[in-house]
C-alpha cells in the first residue's frame, strides 16, 4: 500500500479546514520528483517500480509530476487530454497564465498519469521567485548554479499547480503531496507557508550534505555528530541547496528515509528523525521466470561476448568461454559508489592471475554516466570489424554449403581441397588483414570531455590496467546508461546484468542500493557493503550474513551459443 494511502489525515498540524472523515475515493494524490520520466539516478527506479501499484490503489486520482524533457517525453510519455476535470481546468488556467503544462500517461508498467511542467519556459520569472524565496526564507540561490535554478522554477511551479488544483475544486478538496529530494523540495516548503490545503510528505533518498562529505573523503560515520553542517555545507559551495533541502524536512507533516542507515543520518544533518522508514522495493513479478534464469543468462552473454568481440580485435587472445564479466553501475561518484576500491582490487586480481598463469580472463565494466561528446570511434570500428567478419564468415558458409550441395546432388563426396576455391581464401585474408591493429583496445567508449581529470580513467592511469595482452583484467568504462537503441551496446540494463557473472558495489555511501537488489531478483550474484541501506537491510534479516551469499538462484551455468 502506498505511503499516502495509510496517513491518517486529522493528525496532520496545520489541515484543520480537512474535514475529520472523509470518503479516501475523494482524495487525490500528486507525487512530485525531478526524476518523473527523467531518468538521473535511483530515484527513477523507485518511482517507477512503485507506480503499478499505486496506480491501482488511487485509480484515477494519482498523478505523477515532473519536468518536461522533450527527448524523453518523445519516447516515454502518450500525451493526452487529462481526464479529471479539476485538473484539466487547472493545467488550462496555468497554460494561459504564461506556462508550459502537458498532460500524459507514462508508458511504463501500470500507465500512471503524468503532469509534466517545462520549467524552461517560464525562466522568464525565475529572479522574481528568486526574490519572494529570500524575502520568505531567507534562502539565496546564486545565479551559476543551473540545478538549484531549476528547483527554483519546478518549486513555485509545482506549488502553483496545486494552489490552483485547489483553487478549482468546487468542494473542499483533499490532497496529498508527495515530494521527493531537495530538487522537488521548495514546492513543499511554498505550500505551506501558502497555508494550501495540501497534506504533505518528503522523502528523502540520500542526504545532501552526506553526499558531498563522503565524496571528500571524510571519516564521515565515526564524526557524524560532530560536523559544523553551515561550514560544511558552505565550504562545498551548496549551503543554499542545503538550505531548501532542510527546510523541505522540517516544513514537512510527515518526513520518510529510505533506509535506517539514512534516517540516522537525516537526525544529525537535518536535525529531524524521520517519522517512518520506507526501505525501496522492486517490483519483482517481471524477473520472476525463476526456471529461465540460466537461458536468459546464457543468451545476454552470449550478446556481451559479441561486444567484447568487436571490443578487442585484434587482441582477442583470450578464451570467452573462459573469460568473467563484472561490472559496477550508478550515479558517477568515484568514492561514494566505491569504484575507487573496485579498481584498487582489480589491479590486485590481475596481478595474482599473472602470477599464477591463469588462463582465465576477467573483463569489468563501469556503467556510469559522465560528460562526453559522442562515442569513441576507435570503439564504432571495432563493432563495424566484427560485423564484416561475420557477414563475410556468412558469405564464405553459403559458397561452401552450395558447392557441398551440388557435390552431393550428383552422388559425389565433395573434394574438400577444392570445395574452398582461391576467393574464397581471397576474401578471408582480406578480412584477417581488416583485424589488424596497431593501438591497445580503448578503456572509454566514448570521447570523454574532461579526461584528464576523469577519476575513473586517472586512476586507470595510475594501477596500468591498459586492456594489454599481458593482462588478465580488462576494463571497459562506459559512461553512458545502457539501452537497447544504442548502436554500440544495444541491451538494456536488466539484459546487461542477466548477461553478467557479478556485480560489485563496494560502496561507502550508499542511502539504499538498488544496484545489488536488482542482481538478486535475476540470479546474479552481488557484492555489497554494510555501509549501504540495502547491505544494512540484509544484515538484520540474515542470521550470518558474512557467510551469506544473497542470490536467487544458483550460479548460471554458461551456454555458448551462435551470435544473434
Amino acid at each position: 500500500m502506498p505511503l499516502a494511502r495509510s496517513l491518517s489525515v486529522t493528525s496532520l498540524s496545520g489541515l484543520e479546514e480537512w474535514d475529520e472523515e472523509f470518503d479516501l475515493e475523494d482524495a487525490v494524490l500528486f507525487e512530485i520528483a525531478w526524476e518523473v520520466a527523467n531518468k538521473v539516478g535511483g530515484i527513477y527506479t523507485v518511482i517507477q517500480t512503485k507506480a503499478r501499484l499505486t496506480a491501482e490503489e488511487w485509480g484515477e486520482n494519482y498523478f505523477l509530476v515532473g519536468p518536461y524533457v522533450e527527448s524523453n517525453v518523445r519516447t516515454q510519455v502518450e500525451l493526452i487530454e487529462p481526464t479529471n476535470p479539476v485538473l484539466k481546468r487547472t493545467i488550462d488556467k496555468m497554460n494561459s497564465s504564461g506556462c508550459k503544462v502537458y498532460f500524459g500517461r507514462w508508458l511504463i508498467e501500470g500507465s500512471p498519469y503524468v503532469v509534466l511542467i517545462d520549467v524552461a519556459f517560464t525562466a522568464w520569472s525565475l529572479d522574481s521567485w528568486k526574490r519572494e524565496l529570500w524575502d520568505l526564507c531567507d534562502i539565496g540561490v546564486p545565479w551559476f548554479d543551473r540545478e538549484a535554478n531549476d528547483a527554483v522554477l519546478f518549486g513555485f511551479l509545482t506549488a502553483w499547480l496545486l494552489g490552483e488544483f485547489a483553487a478549482q475544486s468546487e468542494e473542499p478538496p483533499h490532497i496529498v503531496a508527495h515530494f521527493h529530494e531537495w530538487l522537488a523540495g521548495l514546492g513543499l516548503v511554498l505550500c505551506r507557508h501558502r497555508k494550501l490545503p495540501v497534506a504533505t510528505i518528503f522523502t528523502t533518498h540520500a542526504t545532501l550534505l552526506g553526499r558531498y562529505l563522503c565524496a571528500g573523503s571524510v571519516d564521515f560515520y565515526n564524526k557524524l555528530a560532530d560536523f559544523n553542517l553551515d561550514k560544511e555545507a558552505g565550504d562545498r559551495q551548496i549551503y543554499h541547496r542545503y538550505c531548501l533541502e532542510r527546510a523541505a524536512v522540517h516544513c514537512a507533516h510527515v518526513f520518510t528515509t529510505v533506509s535506517q542507515i539514512t534516517a540516522i543520518e537525516a537526525e544529525y544533518l537535518l536535525k529531524r528523525t524521520p517519522d517512518i522508514v520506507t526501505p525501496n522495493g522492486l517490483n519483482v513479478k517481471k524477473f520472476s521466470a525463476v526456471h529461465e534464469f540460466q537461458n536468459l543468462h546464457a543468451q545476454s552473454k552470449n550478446r556481451i561476448q559479441e561486444f567484447v568481440r568487436g571490443h578487442f580485435y585484434g587482441h582477442l587472445d583470450f578464451n570467452l568461454d573462459k573469460t568473467l564479466f563484472l561490472f559496477i553501475a550508478g550515479r558517477y561518484e568515484f568514492t561514494n559508489k566505491g569504484a575507487d576500491i573496485f579498481l584498487e582490487a582489480l589491479a590486485r586480481l590481475n596481478y595474482l592471475l599473472r602470477v599464477n598463469h591463469s588462463d582465465v580472463t576477467v573483463v569489468a565494466f563501469f556503467i556510469m554516466p559522465a560528460r562526453t561528446n559522442n562515442f569513441n570511434v576507435e570503439t564504432l570500428k571495432g563493432q563495424a570489424v566484427r560485423k564484416q567478419l561475420w557477414d563475410t564468415a556468412q558469405t564464405v558458409k553459403e559458397r561452401f554449403g552450395k558447392k557441398l550441395y551440388e557435390s552431393l546432388l550428383v552422388g559425389q563426396l565433395p573434394d574438400v581441397s577444392k570445395i574452398l576455391d582461391k576467393e574464397d581464401f581471397t576474401i578471408m585474408k582480406r578480412a584477417i588483414f581488416a583485424t589488424q591493429r596497431q593501438c591497445q583496445p580503448p578503456i572509454c567508449t566514448h570521447n570523454m570531455l574532461d579526461d584528464s581529470s576523469d577519476p575513473i580513467l586517472n586512476c586507470v592511469r595510475r594501477i596500468g590496467l591498459f586492456n594489454s595482452s599481458a593482462d588478465r583484467v580488462k576494463i571497459i568504462f562506459h559512461p553512458e546508461f545502457l539501452s537497447s537503441t544504442s548502436p554500440l551496446l544495444p541491451m538494456d540494463y536488466e539484459e546487461f546484468v542477466r548477461g553478467c557473472h557479478l556485480g560489485v558495489f563496494p560502496s561507502y555511501y550508499e542511502p539504499w542500493g538498488y544496484t545489488p537488489a536488482e542482481c538478486t531478483v535475476m540470479g546474479i550474484p552481488s557484492i555489497s557493503t554494510n555501509l549501504s541501506g540495502f547491505g544494512c537491510f540484509m544484515e538484520e534479516h540474515i542470521a550470518d550474513p558474512s557467510a551469506y551469499v544473497l542470490q536467487a538462484e544458483p550460479a548460471p551455468a554458461d551456454h555458448p551459443e551462435e551470435p544473434d
